[in-house]
């Protein structure tokens, strides 16, 4: 129950527990409310008794506990706390934390409103990367993060409400994802067919699997199981390049585990494949390594190398500078949607939470597939006549 202190005639203070600290100390809050000259005498007992009960419920529910505490100092705990992302995720988050701190960061949860958050993207959106403005919708990544933070805050009822999902954002230009055509698409993989056995292997997974590079250097040998002459694969894991810390393994860039179907064909590669590496691994005198994609002794390849030998492989083909490593995971989930799947089952097979994403990156059809569509409107309306 409230403890209410009179100080004058309308000033009282209010007073509320909630417990004890670990070390023995009383919870507590207090406010000092003055009750406004248009609240007749009668009626000050009634006001000071419902400003109690409102400040009860807001320590009751945790609202005010740990309120005080500043932005940086909560969004440092929620990183600790923060066990499903992926090395990289998580390191990428605390770079954008600490570009934002020098605005909010000393800001009391409490008392961190829109504004103050509206000032923090004006600031960011005078910096520069390689001498070019930032572009917006790098700026909103850093307000998203903002937000995953007050997101939890609000979680664990320390805030009431998330001032991050209060402002109104400009719109942000769209960025054009380059997908090979199908005969780009043959043609590469093609080309792979004089490459060497691990550097095909990573490609060709990548383009019929969707998986992203972290996860395809993370795959072992009992990841996949066999089902008859196909296979399913269990994709569970991911290898991170963190800042300072190397290469590091962990869960997914989401935190969760996808299976795929493997058809017969790759299957059957996959095995020759996998007699090809336990044949070079006796050679050399190895160990059998349980991940797929290892040199010669056993040690794991760099992800880099793999982004790199791609490069040189689309440069010494004549495909466009543009295209990159993703470029085949957007070919794999362009190509199913082109052809008819349905965007849930896409979106669970490439490691998306839901469609949206999905919906705002990928539902774009190439040019040839715009070329169809005029043609058939020129075909119904005009040709028909």
């Amino acid at each position: 129950m409230a403890s209410i202190k009179q100080l004058d005639e309308r000033k009282f203070k209010i007073t509320v527990s909630n417990g004890y600290r670990p070390d023995g100390r009383k919870i507590s809050r207090a406010k000092t409310i003055s009750v406004p000259d248009s609240i007749g005498k009668r009626g000050i007992r009634q006001y000071v008794s419902h400003a109690a009960e409102e400040m009860e419920r807001t320590v009751k529910q945790g609202f005010s506990e740990d309120a005080e505490m500043t932005f940086e100092e909560f969004s440092l705990r929620w990183l600790d706390r923060q066990v499903k992302y992926a090395a990289g995720t998580i390191a990428s988050y605390r770079r954008m934390l600490k570009v934002v701190y020098p605005y909010i960061g000393a800001i009391q949860l409490c008392k961190l409103r829109p504004m103050a958050l509206e000032n923090m993207l004006v600031e960011l959106r005078k910096r520069s990367n390689h001498g070019k403005p930032v572009q917006e919708a790098t700026v909103q990544k850093y307000l998203t993060v903002v937000s995953a933070v007050l997101s939890d805050a609000k979680r664990n009822e320390i805030i009431q409400k998330n001032p991050a999902r209060m402002i109104d954002l400009p719109g942000t230009e769209k960025r054009q994802q380059f997908i090979p055509t199908e005969e780009q698409a043959q043609q590469f993989i093609l080309a792979l067919l004089d490459e060497p056995e691990v550097y095909k292997t990573f490609y060709l997974l990548a383009i019929y699997t969707g998986c992203r590079r972290g996860e395809l250097c993370a795959l072992r040998w009992d990841d996949f199981i066999l089902d008859g002459y196909r296979s399913i694969l269990t994709v569970s894991r991911s290898r991170s390049i963190v800042a300072g810390g190397g290469v590091q393994e962990g869960p997914t860039k989401n935190g969760r585990s996808r299976t795929i179907s493997i058809d017969e064909d790759i299957t059957s590669f996959l095995q020759t494949y996998y007699y090809i590496k336990r044949h070079d691994e006796n050679s050399a005198g190895t160990e059998h390594s349980p991940y797929l994609f290892t040199d010669e002794h056993g040690a794991f390849i760099h992800p880099d190398t793999f982004t790199k030998h791609l490069r040189k492989i689309f440069k010494r083909n004549g495909f466009p500078d543009n295209f990159h490593l993703h470029t085949l995971r957007h070919l794999f989930v362009s190509t199913l949607l082109h052809h008819g799947v349905d965007k849930q089952t896409v979106a669970e097979l490439a490691g998306h939470a839901d469609t949206s994403f999905l919906e705002r990156t990928y539902c774009h059809p190439q040019m040839e597939l715009k070329n169809q569509a005029a043609n058939v409107m020129t075909d119904v309306l005009l040709h028909s006549a």
